[in-house]
């Protein structure tokens, strides 16, 4: 267990999440749905609890409201002391991620903490943030920075770092095109807090750099001979910045690649007062699938994954799908390798279908036709059409 002085988190969740359009068109992308109940944020929120850090500082810029209504008070995560944070420059906000930090140097301080920990709030990862401060005190390092082993084919496609023997780091490469390594940033560091102000004063006073912890901080620290180490992560890690990576991480829980109903490490998110029942009705039937409560299901689930509160009408077809809270399938619809938004409609006698590799994505709020594009309907006007049929 991590004393109460020793660590402070800090916790970036400013992202717009662009490559994730549509489905952050009204969320941040931390705010966005995964594995039936939670949010993408629970997961580096619950692994700061778990490992018994319980001061967090959440940063917040796009959406920010959908990240400030699903934390609240911070209850949900063990009473964990959360602390929301909005930039302090109104008219630029955060200019980089270390910029974010920047600006709230004053917060920081005032907790006093030996080490920071900066982590992303848009990966899907189970880890235990003590043993990597454990490695960090161990060598006496200013920084330490979590790594993943990717697939030399894909390293391209990451920041890496290049490591001695001795897990040194002795370059960043941001998406190189020859990688030298296949050990990419996670986007988890730890800092002595002493040394990581000093970089940040000297970052912010720098015209030239673009405030960003792989490409500046990183690079000033090993400029200046500080040690910097590379922790190697051997669990599951999944960045999820595209709709195909959100699909795919989601059938990486189907299919048993991700647990997260181990007893030890528990998953935190606020409860919601729904009806505790699923409805399958008439010849509807659910085969290896995730489904939550509230849905109502008169139609054929296979391999995919319902949120709360979804209804998917008579001679409907799921497979291999994400759907999202509140969405409506209507009579006779064909869904396929396909994620749909939160409180999307699709009409009777639609086709959504992945092509090859392709997904198909609806966003929130979206309906579709069965011969028509996707067009945007406020909530109340798809819940009439659900009710009329037509």
């Amino acid at each position: 267990m991590i004393q109460s002085n020793a660590c402070l988190a800090m916790l970036l969740a400013g992202g717009e999440g662009k490559r994730l359009a549509p489905l952050t068109n009204r969320l941040a992308k931390p705010a966005v749905h995964f594995g039936g109940r939670y949010r993408i944020i629970d997961f580096p929120l619950s692994n700061c609890v778990n490992s018994g850090i319980n001061r967090i500082g959440v940063l917040s810029q796009y959406m920010k409201q959908s990240i400030t209504q699903h934390i609240a008070d911070g209850r949900a995560w063990d009473n964990a002391r959360i602390d929301l944070l909005s930039s302090k420059d109104e008219k630029n906000g955060y200019v980089g991620t270390a910029d974010a930090i920047y600006q709230h140097i004053d917060f920081i301080e005032k907790e006093n903490p030996e080490h920071v920990l900066i982590v992303s709030g848009d990966h899907i990862y189970q880890m235990d943030y003590t043993e990597m401060l454990t490695f960090h005190r161990q060598r006496g390092a200013a920084a330490t920075i979590a790594v993943k082993e990717v697939p030399w084919s894909e390293a391209s496609r990451f920041g890496i770092m290049n490591t001695n023997e001795r897990l040194q780091v002795t370059e960043f490469a941001e998406k190189p095109a020859e990688p030298k390594s296949n050990l990419a940033s996670m986007g988890v560091y730890i800092f002595r807090w002493a040394d990581l102000k000093q970089a940040l004063v000297k970052d912010a006073e720098s015209s030239r750099s673009s405030h960003d912890f792989g490409k500046d901080i990183i690079p000033q620290l090993l400029s200046e001979g500080s040690s910097v180490v590379a922790f190697p992560f051997q669990g599951y890690w999944k960045d999820v910045g595209t709709p195909d990576s959100l699909w795919e991480a989601h059938m990486d829980l189907l299919n048993g690649v991700i647990d997260l109903n181990r007893p030890e490490w528990p998953m935190y998110t606020p409860s919601l007062d729904l009806s505790p029942a699923v409805y399958v009705e008439g010849r509807g039937e659910v085969s290896n699938s995730i489904v939550q409560r509230g849905c109502r299901i008169q139609g054929s689930v296979e391999g995919s994954i319902l949120f709360h509160s979804v209804q998917v009408g008579e001679g409907s077809t799921i497979t291999d799908s994400i759907i999202m809270p509140g969405a409506r399938i209507g009579r006779g619809v064909h869904v396929h390798r396909a994620i749909v938004g939160e409180g999307a409609y699709v009409a009777d006698g639609s086709t959504i279908e992945g092509t090859g590799e392709k997904l198909t994505v609806l966003g929130a709020g979206e309906f579709r036709y069965s011969r028509s594009p996707l067009r945007r309907l406020r909530p109340a006007a798809a819940m009439e059409e659900i009710r009329t049929g037509s």
